[in-house]
């Protein structure tokens, strides 16, 4: 994805930022971004495709009455009036245009008459940040057509793009369900892209911690968690979801695009385990931090100790004879000097030697 450009944050409206207005308002969530808002078309059946880029409301309105599956994909969310433009085009529920625009909305289907509305969230690693960025991502399932939206302007579906132009695969002769089917199915595929960017993140932090931990890879490491936790928060609920969309008797989803929703589902599944084992692993990298900075300070308290002992009965033979007494015998000796010096030296390297045979340096 694109690089982010600056953006002014706004606070979500169920969440302390303008209450008491009414259902179906039109109040965008996130982060402020100055980008033009873009709309893309494809249309397409079995034998023909056309795409258009940059296009007005009015020319959706007019590509919605050519005959075959229509494809609408907006790139950002932030332009209300355009928002709000299209929604009545299309006649979607006051609720179903609130939902689009919050991106703070949890993965969910809801089916209207005329349509499904399918909420997502996209993941993608950044290499920068080395953190996985969650993005919003709306779905409208109707009679012949699908639209996207897209919180950021970037491309999750441009292999199902590729697709669509060489009429690879049976996506040109199905219907528009399929269509939707293969774009959730690219929002899922990027999820083990993003898991598996952060899982080498936590392999890299893995073996420094065995070798050289520092106190900035443990703020790392729940930097890491947290930001599991908002990835087990956006792919949880779509479990949920394409469950749901697989058991629904609706007439916009055949049996055969059903059958390919199951598979889905299991990949979801899949994410999810995968989520939980970076989980657990993160848990324990905490307790392995503390492990080594503990087996680091016992490694330098055993040195300290040992040379503490070391030079304990030296520092008694130098304090004993650094008396000043007149009558030691010990001073008046000629060599007493180099015999003191002796036994000490003697006692330092029988130490050393013991401490060795013991395994204790």
């Amino acid at each position: 994805m694109p690089q982010r450009t600056k953006r002014q944050k706004i606070q979500p409206r169920h969440a302390g930022g303008k209450p008491g207005l009414a259902p179906g308002t039109l109040v965008f969530v996130g982060e402020r971004k100055t980008q033009k808002v873009r709309i893309d078309v494809i249309a397409y059946s079995e034998t023909s495709l056309t795409e258009r880029a940059d296009v007005s409301v009015d020319q959706c309105r007019d590509f919605l009455r050519a005959p075959g599956v229509v494809w609408i994909n907006v790139n950002g969310i932030h332009d209300l009036e355009l928002i709000g433009a299209l929604g009545a085009c299309l006649s979607l529920h006051p609720l179903t245009m609130e939902d689009i625009v919050n991106t703070s909305q949890r993965p969910k289907t809801e089916e209207f008459q005329e349509y499904i509305y399918i909420v997502l969230k996209m993941m993608a690693f950044g290499e920068a940040s080395r953190l996985v960025k969650v993005e919003h991502v709306s779905l409208i399932l109707g009679d012949g057509y699908v639209i996207s939206f897209l919180e950021d302007e970037g491309d999750p579906f441009d292999e199902v793009r590729q697709r669509l132009r060489s009429a690879n695969g049976r996506i040109r002769a199905m219907k528009a369900d399929y269509l939707a089917y293969a774009l959730m199915d690219a929002v899922v595929d990027h999820y083990f892209l993003a898991i598996e960017g952060i899982g080498d993140r936590i392999e890299e932090i893995d073996d420094r911690l065995l070798t050289d931990p520092r106190p900035e890879d443990i703020q790392e490491v729940h930097r890491l968690k947290r930001n599991i936790l908002d990835l087990r928060k956006a792919v949880w609920p779509l479990r949920e979801e394409i469950g749901a969309l697989e058991k629904r008797e609706s007439p916009l989803f055949c049996a055969e695009t059903k059958v390919f929703l199951r598979d889905l589902y299991d990949h979801t599944i899949q994410a999810i385990d995968m989520l939980e084992t970076l989980r657990d692993i993160l848990g324990g990298l905490q307790d392995t931090y503390l492990s080594s900075m503990s087996n680091r300070m016992n490694e330098v308290m055993k040195m300290l100790t040992i040379i503490a002992t070391i030079f304990i009965p030296l520092t008694f033979i130098a304090g004993v004879y650094g008396m000043n007494f007149e009558h030691m015998p010990e001073l008046k000796w000629r060599r007493g000097y180099y015999l003191i010096w002796g036994i000490m030296i003697a006692i330092g390297i029988g130490m050393v030697t013991y401490f060795k045979k013991k395994k204790w340096l």
